[in-house]
């Protein structure tokens, strides 16, 4: 076994964190016991990059109860966390990550874990894959595939299918129903406010709160604005989208509009530069802005750090940057993932669908190793019923079934 963490005396801690995940997966749990029984994983090395926190924790431990040899890192600089990384070492699995890492000691937890031969990739952003291609090419012949757990990273790797890098199956996690339904709805919109609200201390009822995005992430930001009491402000560049919003109840104007009168500025897009120069000139004095998209690039931190007066260490994970006289913005956890790098991500119960899904697609990958000749491959179907049948299952819920007349009538070509 080998391992880079900060300190392995922390790993009593991040047990505790991981044993309530484990208490609130049901879904997990289910898959951890089949898993011990039938080994799907014996002989394989899986690489995985995800927010190193108590849930992702456990999906490596249901992973390892099936075989698999593990060799982990984050996705993130600021969203491991130390205790729940030596917890894992503790258990025997390889860790290579630590909080608050440099960029130059992020990559080299990149490379430690892709030095290991790895027969299954498991990314959140894509920086994985993308470190594989770029630096480790000898290293693909080992690879049987992987899977992408969200938007960004899907991103990059359809444009690495145009242009024909991608150079094995990758399965798109994210485009599941039961992945972005409701770890990108419900789980964004909870997770969000749960970090802006334990980092600012300060009520968003009556606020304007802008939501920069209107997909999935978007949708669950703005819905539980509205229910804090919040007025909210969309900003898009998708028509449809847009108007999905207006129908919705919320407020659509460009974000240089909406820079002149928000309180709290919310992105969720995928994309760089969504809020720039222009937008952090016009802004309220005390305006706040956070990111929940994968990378620190949607607010254009570098541009704001270059044009700021003063800045000012308000609190923990609050930087405040002076652009006028008496002209104050606020920008959490340094524009990068608030859900993360300033609270404890989605909750369990929903990363419990997310983790199910990556856990059999990446039991897909090895049961049709050699089969598959797509190099993007979107979740079985059979998949992501499977997790929702369970996960209604453990809800205490049941469903009406059709019947064989209902069957023949909906087969029928007369109907």
């Amino acid at each position: 076994m080998t391992s880079e963490i900060r300190d392995i005396n922390l790993a009593e801690s991040g047990e505790h964190k991981i044993d309530w995940v484990k208490k609130n997966c049901p879904l997990l749990r289910s898959l951890e016991d089949e898993f011990s029984q039938t080994k799907p994983f014996s002989g394989i090395r899986i690489a995985l990059s995800i927010h190193l926190e108590a849930k992702t924790a456990y999906l490596c431990k249901v992973l390892a109860a099936g075989g698999a040899e593990m060799f982990i890192t984050g996705s993130n600089p600021l969203s491991t966390q130390d205790d729940v990384a030596a917890a894992l070492v503790a258990a025997g699995l390889n860790v290579f990550a630590w909080y608050d890492s440099t960029p130059e000691e992020y990559e080299h937890h990149i490379s430690r874990v892709l030095e290991n031969d790895c027969n299954i990739i498991i990314d959140d952003g894509g920086d994985l894959v993308n470190t594989l291609h770029t630096r480790y090419p000898e290293k693909i012949a080992h690879v049987i595939g992987g899977c992408e757990e969200t938007t960004t990273g899907i991103i990059r790797l359809i444009a690495m299918a145009n242009k024909g890098e991608l150079q094995f199956p990758m399965v798109l996690v994210n485009n599941a129903d039961c992945k972005h339904l409701f770890d990108n709805r419900y789980g964004t919109g909870q997770s969000v406010f749960d970090g802006i609200n334990r980092t600012t201390n300060l009520i968003v009822a009556g606020k304007y709160v802008v939501v920069a995005g209107y997909g999935w992430c978007g949708k669950g930001v703005a819905m539980r604005a509205k229910g804090l009491g919040a007025r909210v402000i969309v900003t898009e560049i998708d028509p449809i989208k847009a108007i999905e919003a207006v129908m919705d109840g919320f407020d659509v104007m460009p974000m240089n509009e909406a820079a002149k009168v928000g309180d709290f500025f919310i992105t969720v897009t995928g994309c760089a530069g969504v809020i720039d120069e222009e937008d952090f000139k016009v802004m309220k004095n005390g305006a706040i802005l956070c990111n929940a998209g994968h990378f620190d690039v949607e607010i254009d931190m570098k541009r704001l750090r270059e044009i700021a007066l003063d800045t000012i260490d308000q609190r923990k994970n609050i930087v405040g940057y002076k652009i006028a006289e008496e002209q104050w913005i606020y920008v959490l956890a340094e524009g990068r993932l608030v859900n993360l790098a300033a609270g404890d991500g989605h909750p369990a119960e929903i990363m419990d669908m997310s983790f199910a899904i990556q856990a059999l697609s990446a039991k897909y990958l090895v049961e049709h190793k050699g089969q598959l000749t797509e190099k993007l491959i979107n979740v079985p179907r059979e998949v992501d019923l499977e997790v929702a049948r369970r996960k209604l299952s453990f809800l205490g819920k049941k469903i009406d079934m059709l019947t064989d007349a209902q069957v023949e009538y909906l087969n029928s070509s007369s109907l």
